[in-house]
This record gives structure tokens, sequence and C-alpha cells, in this order.
């Protein structure tokens, strides 16, 4: 088993511990601060946190090594998933509803989570990524029942093997049970104002099911 340091986070929005947690999960490469800056343009109430992967990766930081984009070896994600439990069951005790809201590799790593433990989350935004297909988690049909997930892409998205996309979307739609909120974008591999948008409502209807759903 990899020995992995404390993580590196920072926080936005409530500093109130029973609020709703929502963690910001970066791309491949990237870190925390490059992620946080989306806090600003969602929903007021939650607790907004953006935590940096454990892997050093190209200048940045990665959830799990891989054996080509979007397919993570079952073993590293594996570790990667036990250690980020560890960190969020010390700030997020049973019963305080939790949020992933990953990009990219993040977005594989949010689903990875999600599909492993899905009564942990209140819900998940697979943003411009795949889940993580053949890689140790369940993905069987109904795995996700009721479980609210937003899934954006961009039909120009050149990073992430198309095959991948196209069976993402096809499992959150007919296969996984869960309520899915879906967003096309026409653009590529980056969050448009419109799909932040999109993440936004999404939220607000998510965890104040009063004012609204999207």
């Amino acid at each position: 088993m990899t020995a992995f340091g404390p993580p590196v986070v920072v926080w936005r929005g409530a500093g109130d511990p029973a609020a709703p947690l929502v963690v910001l999960l970066h791309g491949r490469g990237s870190n925390e601060t490059d992620i946080v800056g989306l806090a600003d343009y969602l929903p007021a109430g939650p607790a907004y946190t953006a935590v940096r992967a454990p892997l050093a990766e190209g200048g940045g930081y990665a959830w799990f090594a891989n054996r080509g984009v979007g397919r993570p070896l079952a073993e590293s994600l594996a570790e990667t998933m036990a250690w980020f439990r560890g960190w969020l069951d010390g700030v997020a005790s049973p019963g305080r509803p939790v949020v992933l809201v990953g990009f990219s590799g993040g977005a594989a790593f949010a689903g990875g989570l999600l599909l492993d433990d899905p009564g942990r989350y209140a819900g998940a935004a697979i943003l411009y990524g795949t889940l993580p297909f053949d890689a140790g988690v369940p993905t069987d049909p109904g795995r996700l029942g009721g479980v609210p997930v937003l899934v954006a892409q961009g039909d120009a998205d050149t990073v992430i093997p198309r095959e991948l996309l196209e069976r993402t979307w096809a499992y959150l739609h007919d296969t996984a049970g869960s309520v899915t909120t879906a967003v096309r974008d026409p653009g590529g591999h980056g969050l448009s104002p419109a799909v932040v948008d999109a993440v936004a409502r999404w939220l607000a209807g998510l965890l104040d099911p009063a004012g609204g759903a999207t």
C-alpha cells in the first residue's frame, strides 16, 4: 500500500461544519488552486473545498496512475480513494451532505468514489471526463439508483477518448439508475460559462430542493 501525506486543501464558503460540503476535484496535471475559483460562481450556503491529488504529475498532480487517458489502474485508484475517504471522514461526519464536483481526471476520480460507495454522497458532477470503467469499481446496472448526477461534455473534446465519453453518457442515461442531468456544450475540453451556470443551478436544486430543481 502506498503511503500518501495529508491532503493539501483550500476552503471557500461556509465555515459551519454542518453545512453541505462540496468537494472540487481538479484535472490531471493541475492542482487545487486551479479549481477552487469555481466556488465563486456556485451557490452561497455550502462549504467548498478543493483538494490536491496525491500523485505528482507533470508539474501538477493526479488522482491515479493510468494505462491511457481516462483509464485508471485499478490498484492505484483503490489506494487513492482510500486515502481520500480517510480525509473526508475527518471533515464530514455521517449525515453531512457531500457533493463531488470533478473536472477531467477529477471527474473520473469523483465517479470512482461514487460508484464505490453510492450511499456516501448526495450527488456528483462529472465534468468533461469519463467514469472509471474497468478499473475495479462496480458499474453494474442500477448501481447509482436514485443518486443525482450531472454530466457535462464538450462536443469538440479531443482530450478524453470519444469512446469513453459516449460510454459514460450512455451508462448515466440508460443503465446506472441515477437521476441524471445532462449538459452538452459545443466547445472542447474546458469549463464554459454555460456549463458553470448549469452546475450552479444543479447544486442549488440539489441542496435546496424547495428552491426548485434545474
